[in-house]
């Protein structure tokens, strides 16, 4: 019986196991449940990731966006993000914690400064750095889930992009020739050069009306130092002599012949061999990194060819002293000599730059010391008193004048761009008086002091000579920099803006020798004469006025060609642009 009750099991057996339906059909009702939730995950998963990724390329654009409007930032981004579909977007302040929720997106904006030219990429953006040329923006979400709500945690999908926008202009700080004294401008030349430069007041004109684009002219200026490829900026990189820079500025295309063949002229007689670093002269900034015979888009970068010629002339001018004698040629003086002082820009700051807002250039700081002779004329003052000499012991001294570069905007496109920069003239002092230390007059690390000069020299019945002893000082100042704009027109004539620390349609002289102080005593015997400064002063300051007006005319052509202004600081934007905002790591 047990045997036939095992065999009935067997059989049994045998029976459910050939019975692979029953079993396929167990498995998938115990699988099912599992392979759902499987589904429900991956699908789920699917979605979000490319939720992911759309976010992503929102924040992209938001980020876009928003450097281009670096102003509005927060508005930027919001607008961007609702507009193309993310919900409930709340920007997160500084300080604020906010936890992303459905529904809700949580964006944090961070102005700061982008720096392409640092090496850690991590570094790269610096929050809060201005002026601001980039923009992160961080967004955070709760996704969307159809069926693994219940089976998975919540997710939050975080984003990132940063994007900069660097604006750029060219820009120079000079000053611009009142009128023009060809002798003035060979002498001026000639001593800086070393050579015996000889220009009509024509040529001189021509050079004062050139511009010239800088990008030939360092193309021209790389065939002759023999670089025949790289960057603007390899060329920028090496030094060059005077000659071949003036020679360069004549082979650019364009140029006006009677400027051609003057910087032709003063190429072969400059003898000067000191080799500048082109660098002190031009920083291109970023536009340097283009290959030699590139333009950069959107705008040009042009320059004075005499700017150019007279800043090139200053940097060369290894001793940077340069002494003039003008003999007789100023109306009213007998003599004069002028010993000029030139020192270096702080920060070997340029003299035309081309780059984004904070940078500055700068003029050299000079002075100038001019001493005169005056003709007398009738000597007889009456009285037994007889002028026998008059004498003009003038220094000047003008700091450096300042150029900063504070906003570039487009508020609707290319055609309402905006420049703005910051000027600040250099502060002039103007002494009628002799330097107490003549032998530190270019160490302009240390400040020059002044005594009485002798202004003039008088007979008086029977005594010979007597010293008329006197001094005067004024000084030009302004402490705040000036904000000059330059619009599309301004940059398109490449207009010259002015920035003065008052008006100065006055003469400089005159207001020194109105207020000097006088006192006069026979050489040798410390005799006082004071009775006779009421009969002397007016007749000193007479004469001394006659000469006024062509010592200004003097002071503002040597100090302009050396691209100084006596407190003043012209500024010309020649190109701008505010570029296109872009990704970056």
């Amino acid at each position: 019986m047990l045997q036939r009750a095992g065999k009935g099991i067997g059989r049994l057996a045998r029976s459910m196991m050939e019975d692979r339906k029953a079993n396929f059909a167990v498995m998938t009702a115990l699988s099912a449940p599992v392979a759902l939730a499987l589904a429900a995950v991956a699908i789920d998963e699917a979605s979000i990731y490319s939720e992911r990724r759309q976010a992503q390329a929102m924040v992209d654009l938001a980020a876009i966006t928003a450097a281009s409007n670096i102003n509005n930032v927060n508005t930027a981004v919001v607008t961007t993000l609702t507009d193309n579909g993310m919900p409930g977007v709340v920007v997160q302040a500084s300080g604020q914690t906010i936890a992303a929720a459905l529904g809700k997106t949580v964006v944090t904006v961070t102005q700061g400064r982008y720096a392409s030219t640092t090496t850690n990429v991590t570094q790269r953006f610096q929050a809060g750095v201005t002026p601001y040329n980039a923009v992160r923006v961080t967004l955070a979400k709760v996704p969307t889930r159809y069926f693994a709500s219940s089976l998975i945690p919540t997710p939050v999908i975080g984003t990132q992009a940063t994007a900069s926008m660097t604006p750029q202009a060219a820009f120079s700080v000079g000053s611009r020739l009142l009128g023009v004294n060809g002798g003035v401008l060979n002498a001026l030349l000639s001593g800086l050069l070393g050579g015996n430069i000889s220009l009509s007041v024509m040529d001189y004109n021509g050079l004062i009306s050139a511009d010239v684009s800088v990008l030939s002219f360092i193309s021209a200026l790389a065939i002759q130092l023999n670089i025949t490829a790289g960057t603007y900026s390899d060329v920028l990189a090496s030094k060059a002599t005077v000659g071949q820079i003036a020679t360069a500025i004549a082979n650019v295309p364009g140029l006006g012949n009677t400027a051609k063949v003057a910087l032709q002229t003063i190429a072969s007689k400059s003898t000067s061999t000191v080799k500048i670093p082109l660098s002190s002269l031009v920083d291109l900034g970023s536009v340097g990194s283009l290959g030699l015979g590139q333009q950069p888009s959107g705008f040009g970068v042009d320059a004075s060819a005499m700017g150019m010629l007279t800043n090139a002339a200053v940097l060369a001018n290894g001793t940077n002293q340069a002494a003039v004698d003008l003999g007789a040629t100023i109306p009213g003086l007998l003599s004069t000599k002028l010993n000029i002082a030139i020192g270096q820009p702080p920060q070997s700051s340029p003299w035309l730059a081309v780059d984004g807002i904070g940078t500055v250039v700068r003029t050299a700081q000079t002075r100038i010391k001019l001493t005169a002779s005056v003709g007398v004329g009738t000597p007889g003052l009456g009285g037994g008193i007889s002028l026998l000499a008059v004498n003009l012991p003038l220094n000047v001294e003008v700091a450096y004048a300042e150029a900063k570069l504070t906003d570039i905007s487009c508020p609707t496109g290319p055609s309402s761009i905006s420049v703005s920069i910051a000027a600040h003239p250099g502060v002039a002092q103007l002494n009628l008086a002799n330097s107490n230390n003549p032998s530190g007059f270019a160490d302009f690390s240390q400040p020059q002091t002044f005594t009485d000069a002798d202004i003039a020299d008088v007979k008086l019945l029977l005594i010979p000579l007597i010293q008329v002893m006197g001094s005067a000082a004024t000084a030009i100042t302004n402490n705040n920099p000036q904000t000059l704009t330059f619009n599309a027109t301004d940059i398109a004539n490449k207009t010259v803006k002015t920035v003065s620390t008052r008006n100065i349609s006055q003469s400089l002289t005159t207001s020194l020798v109105n207020n000097l102080s006088l006192s006069a005593n026979v050489l040798g015997l410390g005799i006082d004469l004071s009775s006779l400064i009421g009969t002397v002063k007016p007749a000193v300051v007479t004469l001394l006025n006659t000469v006024t007006a062509p010592v200004d005319d003097l002071l503002y052509n040597v100090l302009s060609a050396l691209g100084v202004g006596v407190g003043q600081a012209d500024i010309r934007v020649t190109g701008a642009t505010c570029g296109r905002a872009v990704l970056v790591q």
